[in-house]
């Protein structure tokens, strides 16, 4: 079961959030290629930027693992799992998070890391986290 670490943020402030966590999780010698970030509402523009070349190209970089990869939350088991999951609870449909979480939770390999509304993340996660 991986570590739960939650970082209060609110939906508009969540992408920011986890920014700061994958570049700390970077200054602190993690490999990029462990780090997944999940998104429950807009993209990463990183996703959107590299999605315009098409799906094919878009997959085929998570597949390589050579960097962080960032997915829609809807994608979390196409995306599976990786050491460190960053999910960031951006807003997007009511049941997202609660639909990404169990799933996230379940690849993460030694972190979950969640950056969101702390009543929001934790009502899906149980209390506690």
């Amino acid at each position: 079961m991986p570590q739960v670490q939650l970082i209060p943020a609110s939906a508009e402030g969540a992408l920011d959030a986890a920014e700061e966590a994958v570049d700390l999780l970077l200054d602190t010698g993690r490999a990029p290629g462990d780090i997944l970030v999940l998104t429950t509402g807009d993209p990463h523009p990183w996703a959107a930027h590299e999605l315009s070349f098409g799906e094919a190209a878009y997959w085929a970089l998570h597949a390589a693992g050579d960097d962080v990869f960032y997915a829609d939350a809807a994608q979390v088991r196409r995306a599976g799992g990786r050491p460190v999951v960053v999910v960031a609870a951006n807003g997007g449909p009511g049941d997202a998070l609660a639909a990404a979480l169990p799933v996230a939770r379940a690849g993460a390999g030694a972190l979950l890391i969640v950056c969101g509304e702390t009543e929001l993340v934790n009502s899906v996660l149980g209390a506690g986290v």
